[in-house]
């Protein structure tokens, strides 16, 4: 399975040529969209958010990864990682220094191996894409091993006190992990206190709460209602457990 995350958006022809070039080049490899309205321009953010997605990866998979609002700069290097026996591409900015963090065995390749045609603006398509390619058909790669700790964001905290995605519902993602609180913990939200709760029927409708989410991360909620309009969220917004 390769799967792919990115800040493109749904719309546009961005996500359909990287689709289509895999598709090309790997006719039996099923390619799954699993995210592209990652938050725009932010690495950091999207980093926590990979890691807790990635959870349900399986040996062997392959996930290319571009959130890079520094595509072209030549100080910026492509990366691929072996976690684990799951492989990551994209760029080293800290999208993927999360994920390194919390794996086991962790194998770390500064990629020097060029495209022959490749645009200053595109590295998606031209560059990340076909290198997921070389991976997926274990094509040698022309690379450096580096260590982990050398990743951009390696010195991240673990466990992100701040809103990473805000969902159509208006329900705010935070890139704490749910085992790390215990469910009396209040969460500190633009001065407002909030309350541990299992799900959303377990409150009236209106109030805000915190739950755990289906990828293990704390997540703010208003029952049958928008947290982030609610209680003035947006990506960034500090989160204090207490």
């Amino acid at each position: 399975m390769i799967y792919l995350f990115t800040d493109f958006g749904y719309q546009g022809p961005y996500v359909g040529e990287m689709q289509a070039l895999l598709q090309r080049r790997l006719t039996h490899q099923q390619t799954t969209n699993l995210m592209h309205d990652a938050p725009r321009f932010n690495p950091r953010a999207s980093a926590y958010l990979l890691a807790a997605l990635a959870q349900q990866f399986e040996y062997g998979d392959i996930c290319l990864a571009v959130v890079d609002p520094g595509v072209g700069d030549p100080d910026r290097r492509p990366i691929w990682l072996d976690v684990d026996g799951i492989n990551f591409v994209g760029p080293d900015n800290g999208l993927l220094s999360v994920i390194a963090q919390r794996g086991k065995e962790v194998h770390c390749h500064a990629v020097t191996w060029r495209p022959e045609t490749l645009s200053s603006s595109f590295h998606g398509r031209d560059l990340f894409a076909p290198l997921a390619v070389k991976v997926a058909l274990r094509e040698r790669i022309e690379s450096d091993i580096f260590s982990d700790n050398e990743l951009v964001g390696a010195d991240w905290p673990a466990n992100l006190g701040e809103v990473i995605y805000i969902d159509h519902f208006g329900n705010a993602i935070t890139g704490l992990r749910g085992d790390q609180l215990k469910s009396d913990a209040q969460l500190v939200v633009n001065k407002t206190e909030l309350s541990f709760a299992e799900t959303f029927s377990s409150v009236p409708p209106q109030q805000a709460f915190w739950y755990i989410n289906s990828m293990g991360l704390v997540e703010v909620a208003v029952n049958q209602g928008d947290a982030a309009a609610k209680l003035g969220l947006s990506i960034g917004t500090s989160v204090t457990p207490t």
